[in-house]
């Protein structure tokens, strides 16, 4: 797929070289220009509806997890946020007392962390902030 840019620039380009016109011309640009907006605003709503249906599923999904009788699938994102903690702070032991941890691993580790503690305390604010805003509670 072509970058917007490079369309326009090429619309206009072609815009110069067939309407000979300034007046036509000034209108064909203000119609390439208004479709190219419209097309990027199309882009922005169709995604911020898939951002929308991908929150909603992950809220269903951690109902049904809530509602199960499965101990592990109501405690997984707590085992995984403290997982992530004890490793983190097992490396950060190791590198206390002179053994060198390999770099790559702490990094994983900790934007893992970032992912769950994100998704674990993130995820209530955002549905809460989303339930406000759309006058629910």
């Amino acid at each position: 797929m072509f970058p917007l840019t490079a369309l326009l620039e090429v619309g206009g380009k072609l815009i110069d070289k067939l309407i000979p016109d300034p007046e036509a011309k000034a209108k064909a640009q203000l119609e390439l220009a208004k479709m190219a907006q419209d097309g990027e605003l199309a882009k922005m709503a169709n995604d911020t509806k898939l951002f929308e249906v991908e929150q909603e599923n992950i809220t269903e999904r951690w109902r049904s997890d809530m509602g199960s009788d499965s101990w592990l699938s109501k405690n997984i994102r707590p085992l995984a946020l403290i997982a992530i903690f004890v490793a983190f702070f097992l490396f950060t032991m190791m590198s206390a007392f002179g053994y060198n941890a390999q770099e790559s691993y702490v990094e994983l580790i900790g934007q893992w962390g970032q992912i769950i503690f994100l998704a674990y305390f993130g995820g209530g604010t955002v549905e809460k902030l989303a339930d406000m805003k759309l006058g629910k509670k």
